[in-house]
């Protein structure tokens, strides 16, 4: 790779030496034939807003090209730095563009385009003094043209202006001026509504469902997406209620808590004991921390405050347990209490320690009272030494009783949903922070004890007791299939952490650094071993007699994995998934890979992204965004001219965001796609909202669907519209025509019709969106029905844009053939019409 870029970084070098000189300025007769243009960056965040243009007729008054509309930007690392970028347009009619990466001036970026709007995927190489022939190659690029300093408004700044036609810089100017219109236009928010919509009577809508032109859709559309993002699983879905069980939090974790180490969530009361960290002769090597409480006097204890507290519930029972050693001469007994906050026990019983040797203890606690903030506390009876790890609490009542199981009302949350999948175990958790930080799914199955706890790329600590083989079990508890997602061979594209393969800025640097090629069979039997694990027979196949170890000789049936995860699609990912993705098909044909078209909803990696799905024949791909309300109520067309030739679409993260978090208007916005989306989905067959699960106190990301403290779900308004799609799921779509008595195409797109079929159940399911600030009476034709007074359910969400407590509303219409339903102002409705009386 790095012979492939230093030649084209020569041949960039020869292509700028043949270029003739700038000639004077032409005389300016109304459009001049030609101006001058320089890029340049912004220099208070080192370029990270991307690279923009200036314009000149005569290299003397500069002007902003497209009020600075941004047209490439460095998909470098974590800094995303671009530092004195340079452009020059060569022999072969490309432009190339040149730009640091860093301060340091060693690490650089390279990238062509046709027309300087739309750009190749980006290379990274080393300029210093030991690549001679590169660094020579990249002083000619960064020097061709005229030096210049130049004022632009109130900013001087130092470029190497360049000839450009005048025809070029019109299609520049407008290209920019159009992307800047629908940035403009994807603003639009709900409290203008009262300007936009001034003196707006209701509208008249007039709804004809064609019950014969129907085609067939994907049963898996509403699936879910879980990370562990803002303490989704630690504290959050994995019912687990002591923190830093295991001894192993670490400063390497990132946290930017000082005391964020192994002794995090730990305390000592009482006198005479002291609490150390010891890492001699540990329990396993993937776990090798543990805590020597030693007492000098009865009467100490260790204490855990949990997660923000314990939650205890009277009469209810709690399974404690830890692995124990004594370390002196003598043992003795422990007596294990719940405390409420003021100091009254609620929970207590007595194990022995008298071994030497690591020992599992297991007890069973009974509460007494009820608790929102009660302490664990480990209260040695006798004076002595004592080992003590993997100290853990589970309450009795998990979901469906599993044992090292999940949150009940959590995950109840989100089987309520009706998910047809889960994908796990996240987005940019599963490649990580670096390549030492991506996920090995080997790491997370097997006894507790021999886990591998890792740095979770949020910057916090991830235990993995939910691991996959509870993924999978999750996903079968629900009756979802399960989506696991692997890394396509390179870590997360904004990776800031050095890997201990990295020599220099680019292969610490993301997805510019991959899985060594000599290492990428190993990994890519990781791979293999996962399917097996999940499909293998439990008597004939390794995997499958390891998964039926655990309690599951019965395969999880899975039938689609993901490889990658917003990927930038650069050579080092390109090779890496074509050889993943090629292991696969020639073992596991059955299996659904689905790829990944980058970060962007538009851009390079997305152009890149679905060419090489194309060129490979990969089934399925991977789509995110995360958008304004207004790009979605202005995208509705988004996927209409897909070409239904090419992969299917997974759209697996989207969210409707405003600053604030989710609410009835951002909430609206996704339920008026989804009816495009159902409208394509014999194209799009999957989709999962992200983030899932947000902690209250704990959440890093706020556009999350479900929030949680450590006794309350507060489901966002989100999570209803989720909730209705995904229990009024149907396989068949009816084609609908909608009539409105108003033109304005501003009302028009913020009304939105869908009409799927049940063919099981038979049963008619509309959903109606009406994002106005008044009501719109709609008629409603079935012609199949004509005749018929049917009992309809009727759902409603509705309310003012800015609520974010709402939920859905139940109740019963009328249908038939013909029959009339006023659509609430700002009101999402799902009116379901039974076949079998």
């Amino acid at each position: 790779m790095k012979i492939l870029l230093l030649s084209t970084i020569v041949i960039i070098g020869s292509i700028i030496c043949s270029q003739p000189a700038l000639a004077a300025t032409d005389k300016i007769n109304n459009a001049p034939d030609s101006v001058y243009i320089v890029p340049y960056t912004t220099t208070h965040d080192d370029g990270r807003s991307g690279m923009r243009f200036a314009w000149s007729p005569d290299g003397e008054q500069w002007f902003s090209v497209a009020n600075g509309y941004r047209y490439v930007r460095s998909d470098f690392g974590n800094t995303k730095m671009m530092i004195a970028p340079r452009i020059i347009k060569g022999q072969d009619g490309m432009w190339h563009a040149v730009w640091q990466l860093s301060k340091t001036g060693k690490a650089f970026a390279y990238v062509t385009s046709t027309d300087l709007t739309q750009w190749s995927r980006q290379t990274y190489f080393m300029a210093d003094d030991t690549d001679k022939a590169t660094y020579a190659a990249y002083t000619s690029l960064a020097s061709a043209g005229i030096k210049k300093q130049i004022i632009l408004g109130k900013d001087t700044l130092e470029s190497y202006m360049q000839k450009l036609p005048y025809k070029e810089l019109e299609q520049l100017i407008r290209y920019g001026e159009h992307k800047n219109f629908c940035n403009i236009e994807d603003g639009e928010l709900m409290k203008q509504d009262a300007v936009r919509f001034a003196g707006l009577p209701p509208v008249i809508a007039d709804i004809r469902v064609n019950m014969e032109q129907t085609k067939t859709i994907s049963n898996r559309l509403i699936g879910v997406f879980f990370e562990d993002l803002n303490y989704a699983a630690d504290g959050g879905l994995y019912a687990e209620l002591i923190q830093n069980r295991d001894f192993e939090y670490s400063p390497k974790d990132g946290n930017k808590n000082k005391d964020w180490n192994s002794t995090y969530a730990w305390s000592i009361t009482g006198n005479n004991a002291s609490f150390s960290i010891s890492e001699a002769h540990p329990i396993h090597p993937n776990n090798p921390h543990y805590a020597i409480l030693d007492i000098q006097q009865p009467g100490a204890a260790l204490i855990n405050a949990g997660f923000d507290g314990i939650v205890v519930k009277k009469g209810e029972k709690y399974y404690f347990s830890m692995f124990t050693k004594t370390l002196s001469e003598k043992g003795g007994k422990i007596k294990i209490c719940l405390n409420s906050k003021d100091g009254k026990e609620i929970a207590q019983a007595t194990l022995s320690v008298t071994s030497d040797k690591w020992k599992k203890q297991n007890i069973v606690l009974t509460a007494t009272a009820n608790a929102t903030d009660a302490v664990l506390a480990i209260v040695p009876q006798n004076i002595g030494k004592y080992g003590l790890d993997m100290i853990s609490l589970f309450p009795q009542k998990t979901f469906k009783g599993r044992k090292n199981g999940l949150r009940a009302d959590l995950t109840q949350a989100i089987a309520d949903i009706h998910p047809r999948f889960v994908r796990f175990p996240g987005g940019c958790l599963a490649h990580g922070d670096g390549i030492d930080n991506i996920y090995d799914w080997k790491g997370s199955i097997g006894a507790l004890e021999t886990r591998k706890p890792m740095p979770n790329i949020w910057r916090y600590h991830q235990t993995r007791g939910l691991g996959y083989y509870e993924f999978f079990q999750f996903c079968e508890d629900i009756n979802a299939e399960p989506l696991p997602v692997v890394a396509a061979g390179v870590p997360c594209q904004n990776s800031g952490q050095r890997s201990h393969h990295s020599k220099d800025e680019i292969s610490c640097a993301g997805q510019q650094g991959g899985i060594p090629m000599e290492e990428m069979g190993a990994y890519i039997q990781d791979i293999l071993d996962l399917i097996e694990y999940a499909n293998g027979d439990a008597k004939k196949t390794k995997w499958g007699k390891i998964r039926a170890q655990s309690g599951h000789p019965k395969p999880f049936n899975m039938k689609f994995i993901g490889i990658g995860n917003e990927d930038m699609i650069t050579d080092v990912f390109e090779e890496r998934f074509t050889m993943i993705y090629k292991a696969i098909k020639e073992k596991y044909p059955e299996i659904t890979v689905i790829g990944t078209t980058g970060p962007f909803s538009e851009g390079t990696d997305y152009e890149e992204g679905w060419a090489l799905a194309t060129q490979l024949g990969v089934p399925m791909v991977d789509e995110h965004y995360y958008k304004s309300p207004g790009w979605f109520i202005n995208h509705q067309n988004y996927y209409d001219y897909y070409d239904r030739n090419k992969p299917q679409v997974y759209l697996g993260e989207y969210a409707a965001h405003l600053k604030g978090g989710p609410n009835l208007e951002t909430a609206l916005a996704e339920a008026l796609y989804l009816t495009s989306i159902e409208r394509n989905a014999d194209i799009v067959t999957m989709t999962s909202y992200a983030p899932l699960l947000a902690k209250e106190g704990r959440t890093q990301w706020n556009t999350d669907l479900i929030y949680f403290n450590n006794t309350e779900i507060k489901p966002s308004a989100s999570y209803y519209v989720q909730q209705m799609y995904g229990q009024n799921t149907g396989n068949e779509y009816l084609t609908s025509t909608v009539a409105l008595n108003n033109d304005q195409n501003a009302v028009r797109k913020r009304i939105g019709v869908s009409v799927v079929r049940n063919k099981e159940q038979g049963d008619i399911i509309m959903k109606l969106v009406n994002m106005l600030p008044v009501s719109t009476k709609a008629q409603v034709a079935l012609p199949s029905l004509t005749g018929m007074d049917i009992q309809a359910q009727i759902t409603i969400l509705s309310g003012q844009p800015e609520d974010k407590s709402v939920c859905p509303a139940s109740g019963s219409i009328k249908a038939g053939g013909k029959f009339y339903y006023e659509m609430p102002a700002y009101s999402f409705t799902v009116i379901r019409i039974p076949q079998k009386q």
